[in-house]
Formats: structure tokens, C-alpha cells, sequence
């Protein structure tokens, strides 16, 4: 009777194995909202609406399933093109409790863009397991990570760029 069982669970494994191996990997895709005008809570600018339309473009084709932004107008703008292309909501997230979010996308494998701000990506990037290199300057709005986690929990972080017209 031991014998069935532990050649059971070792068939269990055996058949498992493939399908654990061909898991989809969760893509996050990060990046700080598109150039901004002044105020407390602004909007993009027309530059920072023309880098959110090439984001959308850029990554329009990848499968987004889940949209994250923080609920400033800055990045709820930014997120929007896309998440309007890929036919999902933005959900808002909380950059105080980056944890949060950052539980929610890795439970839910597949392409994710998930939009914050200068001085909360490189944290975001971190808590996802990726290399969030350099801190980001205020007038720096190009920086695109690509944090890949696989099924087996490898990270990898591809640095892009998002290019938007002058």
C-alpha cells in the first residue's frame, strides 16, 4: 500500500513537471508617469500625453492584463491609453503600502504595467525582485523596467526606454 502511494505521488510529480515548467512567467512592466505640468495633483503635459500614447503603443501588443496606478491625475493619464487599448480597468494602488500591489500582480501571472512615480518605482522594481539600478531624477520621465519573474521565481530586469515626441 506505501508502494502505490509513493509511486502515485512520484507519477503525480512526473506529470506535473512539464506543466509547471511551461507556467506563464508574470511580466511587470514599471514606470514613472509621463512629463507633468505644476500644481498640487497636475496633469501631464502635451509631452507627457504623447509618451503615455507611445507607451500604449510600445505595449499594446504584449497582452496587459492589469493595469496599476497610483490615483494622482499624472499617472492615472499615463496608465490610461494603455489599459483603454488592452479593454481593462486602471486599478489604483496605495505607493504608501507598495507591498500591497506588489502581492496582487504576482498573484496574477501574465503582462502587467504598473505606473508610480520618481522616487517609488525603483522600490516597486525592488520588492518585484528586480534591479532598479540608478535613483531617478526629477526630469528623468524615459526610464520603462520589464522585471520578468519566471515560474521557477528567476527575476530578470530589462532597462528600456519609452520615447515620446518633442
Amino acid at each position: 500500500m506505501r508502494r502505490r502511494l509513493i509511486a502515485a505521488i512520484l507519477m503525480a510529480g512526473a506529470l506535473l513537471a512539464p506543466a509547471l515548467a511551461l507556467a506563464e512567467p508574470t511580466t511587470v512592466y514599471v514606470t514613472r508617469h509621463g512629463e507633468k505640468g505644476a500644481g498640487k495633483d497636475p496633469e501631464l503635459t502635451t509631452q507627457g500625453q504623447a509618451r503615455a500614447a507611445m507607451l500604449a503603443t510600445l505595449l499594446g501588443k504584449v497582452g496587459i492584463r492589469q493595469v496599476y496606478s497610483t490615483a494622482t491625475l499624472r499617472t492615472q493619464q499615463t496608465a490610461g491609453p494603455l489599459a483603454s487599448k488592452a479593454g481593462v480597468a486602471v486599478q489604483t494602488y496605495d505607493p504608501a503600502k507598495p507591498e500591497a500591489v506588489i502581492a496582487k500582480i504576482k498573484a496574477t501571472p501574465g503582462p502587467t504595467l504598473l505606473v508610480g512615480h520618481s522616487n517609488t518605482v525603483p522600490e516597486l522594481v525592488k520588492l518585484l525582485g528586480g534591479a532598479p539600478g540608478t535613483p531617478i531624477g526629477d526630469d528623468e520621465f524615459d526610464r520603462l523596467y520589464q522585471v520578468t519573474i519566471g515560474a521557477d521565481g528567476t527575476v530578470s530586469t530589462v532597462l528600456l526606454t519609452s520615447i515620446a515626441a518633442q
